[in-house]
C-alpha cells in the first residue's frame, strides 16, 4: 500500500543547535611586536628619550674636562576608553531558541577587543607623536620624517621596497647588527601576498621563494617577521600603506584591563541577558628612526 501523499507534512526538520561565527579576525596580529609597559596608573604615561654621546680626544695635559649634554625628549600618550556591546539576549527568546549564542558572543568581543589592540599599535606606529623637550613645554607632533618614508611609485611591495626598508634600518642602527635581540617587522596583507609571492626576482634557486610558494605565505623573508594585517590605510586610490618597525619602536600601555560580564538587565521586560565588555589602552611611537612607512600600488 503507498504512503499517503500528504504524509510530508509531518516531515520534522533538525535545527542548528549552535552558531557559526562570520568570518572575521579573532587573535591580535601584532601580539609581542611592541614594548609592553603593563598597567598604566593614570591617564596617560610617559617615554623618556636620550640622545647619544661621543668619545672626545683628549690633546694635552690637565685640561679641563669638557661637557656633553645629550638631547633629552618625553614622549607623552593619553589612555583611550573602549566598549563593545552589550549585545542583549531577549530572555523571551531563549526558550524559544536551539541554541544559547551568549558565549560565542563572548567569542565576537573578544576579537573585537584584540583587534583595536591591533588598530592602536597601526595608529602608534604610524601618526604623530606627542613630544616635550623640556619641562613644561608645549607638547608639539612629530611625524615620520620624509627619509622613512617609501613612496608608492606605481608599483607594489616589491622586493627592491622591502630591501630599501631594509637599508633604511641598517643606517639608523635600528636592526639587531646594533640592537641584539630586538625583531624587526612587517604588516602586510593580501595584495601584498600576492605581489611578492609573484615577483620574478625570486628565482627557484632561492630556498624561501620556495618555501614561500609552497606554503602561499610569508613568514620570516629578508630580515623581517611578517604580520598579517588587511586594515591598512588607503592614502590614495589603488594604493595601500603598511609600515615596518623595531620591536622597541612602540610602547604599548593597559588603563583597565578588558573586562567581561554577562549579567541580566532588570531595567528591561523579561531581565534579558546582556554580554558587555570594556577596556582601556594607549601605545605611542618612541622613535621615528625605528618605523618606516611604505606606500605600494594594490592593482599592479
Amino acid at each position: 500500500m503507498s504512503a499517503s501523499p500528504t504524509i510530508t507534512t509531518a516531515f520534522k526538520t533538525q535545527f542548528h543547535d549552535s552558531y557559526i561565527l562570520a568570518l572575521q579576525q579573532m587573535d591580535s596580529m601584532f601580539a609581542g611586536s611592541f614594548v609592553d609597559r603593563g598597567m598604566i596608573d593614570g591617564s596617560n604615561f610617559t617615554v623618556n628619550n636620550t640622545g647619544s654621546v661621543e668619545a672626545q680626544e683628549v690633546n694635552g695635559r690637565y685640561q679641563d674636562k669638557k661637557p656633553q649634554n645629550p638631547d633629552h625628549s618625553t614622549r607623552l600618550v593619553y589612555m583611550s576608553d573602549y566598549d563593545v556591546g552589550p549585545i542583549p539576549i531577549d530572555a523571551f527568546d531563549l526558550p524559544k531558541l536551539s541554541a544559547d549564542p551568549s558565549s560565542k558572543y563572548v567569542q565576537m568581543m573578544k576579537g573585537a577587543t584584540n583587534r583595536r589592540t591591533d588598530k592602536t599599535i597601526y595608529r602608534a606606529l604610524l601618526d604623530p607623536a606627542l613630544s616635550r623637550s623640556a619641562e613644561g613645554a608645549t607638547p608639539s607632533l612629530v611625524s615620520i620624517p620624509a627619509g622613512q618614508q617609501i613612496a608608492a611609485g606605481g608599483t607594489g611591495l616589491t622586493k627592491a621596497k622591502v630591501i630599501q626598508a631594509k637599508t633604511l634600518f641598517r643606517k639608523n642602527k635600528a636592526d639587531k647588527k646594533y640592537n641584539p635581540g630586538v625583531e624587526l617587522y612587517l604588516a602586510y596583507n593580501a595584495d601584498a601576498v600576492r605581489q611578492i609571492l609573484s615577483d620574478t626576482t625570486l628565482t627557484s634557486a632561492d630556498f624561501l621563494a620556495v618555501r614561500m610558494l609552497e606554503q602561499g605565505e610569508i613568514t620570516d623573508w629578508c630580515g623581517f617577521k611578517w604580520l598579517p594585517y588587511e586594515d591598512l590605510d588607503v592614502p590614495a586610490a589603488n594604493t595601500a600603506r603598511t609600515v615596518a618597525w623595531q620591536s622597541t619602536a612602540v610602547h604599548f600601555g593597559i588603563g583597565i584591563n578588558v573586562k567581561t560580564d554577562i549579567s541580566e538587565n532588570k531595567q528591561k521586560r523579561g531581565h534579558p541577558w546582556e554580554c558587555y565588555s570594556w577596556f582601556s589602552q594607549g601605545a605611542v611611537r618612541q622613535d621615528e628612526l625605528k618605523v618606516v612607512q611604505i606606500d605600494y600600488a594594490t592593482n599592479v
